[in-house]
């Protein structure tokens, strides 16, 4: 087969972790990235970094640089046409592979280096001891490289249900109701899950944890693994508190052979995809079901010419088990085969917005030696909101990579309104729920999803710690529960 010599390839990735023992030998974020672009270079056989016509870099929450491709082209001695900053989101490194393979693919660039790198930790530390650091900034504007997404309408703003940590334990509490599983069945559930997963992080040399928990470490509360929103431990969350940067670098199939980047590097993304759900939780169908990953992710294996059972290596988004499991039933995935090649966010480490990045060097490198030769990346940001979607493998594309963005079809799905407190004064039915503990380990704040019976949908809540407790024990999704027409929960 002839190949097009404009196909997108991915010749080089880099990943770094800094485990700095204190301010004096810790390196902001910029440095970190330069580290992860030098790494990719070399990953590639070369021997500098080459010029790019584009350099973006993922949203990142350590440090404003303003505009920091500006400051790492500068550290690289780099000359880029296009210094870019992408929109928030944990998809969007997915999605910077997805529209930098289709501009190369048409002729609009020949090489783009893609970076991402976080010090929360440092951050935390320069907090702790009351110092600023002094890392730079430029009012340099940077290209928007990607949308963002409003995903909080005001009414969920005004009931402060914003928060991750709130709202994934709603997801979590109807996919255990609609398996039909006890409290203490799902517990397990979802803390065997985790253990593989954090069995894989073990053997990740690039992973910020790599120690492999038991089952039972991971579900029971202690004061080291305190309950954060029921039913999560402070474990079965992603752990932002990491110091990790990584990279990637695409270029067309041309300049790889003009670079000299030996054929063995070469990994051809297939085909990518991105959608979101409903954008705001109040309006979603169902929390037990996603329907933008199920119709994104079979469009992805369709563009590929692949059906899920061709896919060797999987790589699911993996904040907290219900993105997993809401990853793995919309994708026709065995939820015992292996869905992490990292280890997840909360073992391998969760840079906010950048993790999928080190997933995707991570399966890339997978692939070159040898651990199959066919990838599958599902990339997610918000509440498992946006999705992003890419196939990878050793050989090129039959005809091409290939994009779809099937959001009009999404849209047109069933979608729930939001009735305000004061209408749904009354009776419901609990469809979700979440339980916030204060550092203490005690019921703080219960968040309950409802569904009145003419099917919109209402938030209740309640401060009331019998309420809370016994939520941990006992299963109140498909509970009949009154609210009064603020909102609250009346036990």
């Amino acid at each position: 087969m002839t190949l097009d010599p404009r196909t997108p390839v991915l010749i080089g990735t880099g990943q770094v972790v800094q485990r700095a023992n204190g301010l004096d030998d810790a390196r902001d974020p910029i440095a970190l990235m330069v580290e992860a672009i030098s790494n990719a270079a070399a990953d590639a056989g070369l021997a500098s970094v080459p010029n790019p016509d584009a350099l973006r870099v993922v949203s990142l929450l350590s440090w404003k640089y303003g505009n920091p491709a500006h400051f790492i082209a500068e550290d690289l001695g780099l000359t880029p046409h296009e210094l870019g900053l992408s929109a928030m989101g944990g998809n969007t490194p997915q999605t910077l592979v997805n529209s930098a393979s289709r501009q190369i693919l048409a002729g609009e660039h020949n090489l783009i280096i893609l970076t991402g790198g976080e010090t929360t930790r440092t951050r935390a530390r320069y907090r702790k001891a009351g110092v600023e650091p002094d890392w730079r900034y430029t009012d340099i504007a940077p290209v928007a490289v990607s949308e963002d997404l409003t995903m909080n309408m005001p009414e969920e703003i005004a009931r402060k249900i914003v928060m991750p940590i709130q709202i994934y334990p709603l997801f979590e509490t109807s996919l255990r109701a609609q398996a039909g599983r006890s409290i203490d069945e799902h517990q397990v559930h979802i803390s065997e899950l985790w253990s593989r997963f954090s069995k894989v992080a073990s053997a990740n040399p690039y992973a910020w944890s790599q120690k492999a928990y038991s089952a039972e470490e991971i579900r029971t509360a202690t004061a080291n693994n305190r309950m954060i929103g029921f039913p999560y431990p402070k474990l079965m969350n992603s752990n932002n508190d990491v110091d990790m940067s990584a990279a990637l670098i695409l270029c067309s199939a041309e300049k790889a052979t003009a670079l000299g980047v030996p054929r063995d590097r070469w990994i051809f993304p297939q085909s990518g995809s991105d959608a979101h759900e409903h954008a705001f939780i109040s309006h979603r169908n169902h929390f037990y079901d996603t329907p933008a990953i199920e119709l994104a992710g079979r469009r992805v294996l369709e563009l590929a010419g692949r059906t899920i059972n061709d896919i060797d290596i999987v790589d699911l988004y993996s904040c907290v088990p219900a993105a997993v499991q809401l990853g793995a039933k919309s994708l026709g995935l065995d939820l015992n085969s292996q869905l992490t090649r990292t280890g997840g966010l909360p073992f391998a480490g969760g840079p906010w917005n950048n993790y999928v990045m080190h997933a995707i060097a991570t399966v890339a490198t997978e692939l070159r030696n040898g651990v199959g030769s066919t990838g599958l990346v599902w990339a997610n940001g918000g509440y498992t909101t946006k999705h992003a979607f890419g196939v990878y493998s050793t050989e090129p594309p039959k005809d091409g990579f290939k994009y779809d963005y099937p959001q009009n079809q999404i849209d047109a799905l069933p979608q729930r309104s939001l009735a305000s407190p004061e209408d749904a004064a009354g009776e419901m039915t609990i469809e979700g729920y979440s339980v916030m503990h204060d550092r203490d380990g005690n019921p703080e704040r219960a968040i309950a999803s409802c569904l009145l019976d003419d099917g919109r949908r209402a938030w209740v809540d309640s401060t009331d710690v019998g309420v809370g407790r016994d939520m941990c024990v006992n299963e109140w999704v498909g509970r009949r529960v009154k609210a009064d027409a603020s909102g609250t929960l009346l036990a």
